[in-house]
This record gives C-alpha cells, structure tokens and sequence, in this order.
C-alpha cells in the first residue's frame, strides 16, 4: 500500500452512544490530501439544530453524510438520506451509483415520511429540540443521584470531541447486573423500552417524541431496580468484562461467497473449534457479527458468544440460536 493514495476516508459519527469524532480536523486533514471523506452519520440526523448539539457531519467540512432519518427524526422505519456537500466527490457519478442500487419502484410512504421529518425541522429549526434537551438534562441530573448506577458522559470521553447529550447510557455493574438483566427488569416491570442493551449497560434515545411521563417513568423504575438489586461493595458479584476479542485474529480461509454456495454440516459447538463457519452468527443487540461466512471458528469467538448469549443476548443469524450447534463448511 506505500505510495498509494486513500480513496476516502469513512468515518462513524456519532457511536451508536453518541460518542463524536473531531469531523473538522480529519476533514481538513483528509482535503490537505486531496481525499474525501465520508461519515456514517446513521445516528447523527439531528446534530446542528440546537446551540447545546455537536455540528453536524457536514458542518464540520464532510463531502458524504449518509444518515438514517428514521433513528432519531420522525420519518418511517428504513428511511434514510444521503447529503453531499464540496466539490471532491463527483456527483454525478453518485447519481449514477445510486440508480444502478435503487429500485424504480421506491416506497412513497418512506419518501413522503422524509419530506415530513424535513418540514417539521424547517418550521422551528433553532428551538424544535428544546423539550428534548430538557429532559435529557434532567433525566441525566436525577439518575446519577441514583446510588449505584453510572451514566457515561462527556468526562468519560474528554478526548473525544463531543458527545450526544440526547443519548442516555446507564450502567449497572455496581449492582452486579448486567445490561441483559436490567433491560429485562424495566421492560417486564415498568414497560421500558430501551434503545440498546449491553453486557454492562443500557442506552436510551431521547428524541422528538420523548414526553416528561417516559422520563418520570425511566426514573422511577431504575430507583425501584436498585432498591431490589443491593449494590455490590468491592469486586464481589461485580459484573466482570469477559476481556474477549473475537475480532483480534480473524483469519479467512474461503471467501464469504465461496463460503455461502459451499456444501454445509451441522456439528456441535465442541467440533466447531478450527472449522470454517457456514452461516453468519450475530448477537443483537448490537447487532455486529462475530463470525461470517468463510471465517475460521477461534476459541475467543466461541467464548465471547457463549459469554453474551448467558447474559441475555439474542443469536440472529445462526441456525441455532442456543448455540448447541454451528453450521461449518465442508473443506
């Protein structure tokens, strides 16, 4: 690779957290070259409407935002725009990309919805976010009150640029919980829903239509999980990170298409160990694979997944959800 020149340079921003990278100073750095740079900015539709939220990708100097509207504005589900900006990309030939993707027949339901997401923020651009910021602060406020829970905030990540104020993560290690079993406990308590579950926490999405009731509500009920989850005092019962890096040592041995066509067996998890994997095992959330199609099956993998799968997670993908069995190629 000495000598070659980056085509682009891809960018997610914010985190599924609402964590956000320094966008202008990797923009201007990448245009000092000549590179564009595109940010994944799926969760980041919102940005720049109000004084207190991080500017946004295009705000900072990107060339290429791709942001799912759905997520955090008012469109319908699989809703999504892409916003250009300078003159390094080529726009026509984005054009024609996008028509050698798309179907002639798009949805005018998603594409009415994007024009309704769009008006609703071109009636009150600079206020439409008021409300939700005021119950993000004061959801954050109350909670971290709350002995025994932790809330990730900017001081957690100083050296990043910014962070989401209306992303709400919560913490549940201190009670020798993990995200799995909080999450259960609010939804089947107290009708919670969340936005994310982890193996040590639990991420909320504070938006347009986040009323003070869900607020009052979110309050009440992790009050009322740690009054009936004593706090664990030392290491003792402390949740513990299982330190797995599944994704250290990947090691290919077919391709993933040769993979998909190849011919298949079904072994125990036990014979799995050294096999190439069959079939794409993803535990949601948050919905990132583990292994795909043509990957060498690792102890590490095996492990990381056995690990989340016991603290509640779901195993999409896998013909076995439980994990008693992996499809393997047959080389």
């Amino acid at each position: 690779m000495e000598g070659q020149k980056p085509a682009t340079v891809l960018v997610t921003s914010p985190t599924y957290h609402g964590i956000c990278s320094n966008l202008a100073e990797i923009c201007q750095l990448c245009h000092s070259h000549g590179i564009p740079v595109i940010v994944d900015e799926a969760h980041g539709a919102h940005l720049g409407f109000h004084p207190q939220l991080p500017n946004s990708a295009l705000q900072q100097g990107a060339d290429l935002a791709v942001q799912s509207t759905h997520k955090v504005l008012c469109s319908l589900t699989q809703s999504s725009m892409l916003h250009m900006s300078g003159n390094i990309v080529d726009r026509e030939r984005i054009c024609r990309c996008l028509q050698a993707l798309q179907s002639t027949s798009p949805s005018y339901l998603l594409l009415a919805s994007l024009d309704a997401a769009r008006a609703q923020l071109s009636e009150n651009p600079n206020t439409i976010f008021n409300k939700a910021m005021e119950l993000a602060f004061e959801a954050k406020y109350f909670i971290k009150q709350i002995p025994g829970i932790s809330v990730l905030d900017f001081a957690s990540f100083s050296n990043f640029a910014a962070i989401d104020p209306l992303r709400l993560t919560i913490g549940f290690s201190q009670l020798g919980l993990s995200g799995y079993e909080a999450d259960e406990i609010l939804c089947r308590d107290h009708g919670i829903i969340c936005e994310l579950v982890g193996t040590r926490s639990i991420t909320f999405a504070i938006n347009l239509g986040t009323t003070r009731d869900h607020i009052e509500r979110l309050i009440l009920g992790i009050k009322h999980l740690v009054a009936t989850s004593a706090p664990i005092h030392g290491d003792k019962g402390r949740v513990e990170n299982s330190g797995c890096t599944p994704f250290a040592d990947i090691n290919m041995s077919m391709t993933p298409r040769d993979a998909f066509f190849a011919s298949k067996k079904k072994v125990s998890i036990g014979e799995s160990l050294g096999e190439v994997c069959g079939e794409l095992i993803c535990p949601y959330p948050p919905g990132i694979p583990v292994m795909i199609p043509g990957e060498v099956i690792t102890e590490k993998a095996l492990d990381h997944l056995l690990d989340v799968r016991s603290k509640g997670a779901v195993i999409t993908g896998a013909s076995d959800p439980s994990l008693s069995s992996v499809v393997v190629c047959n080389v």
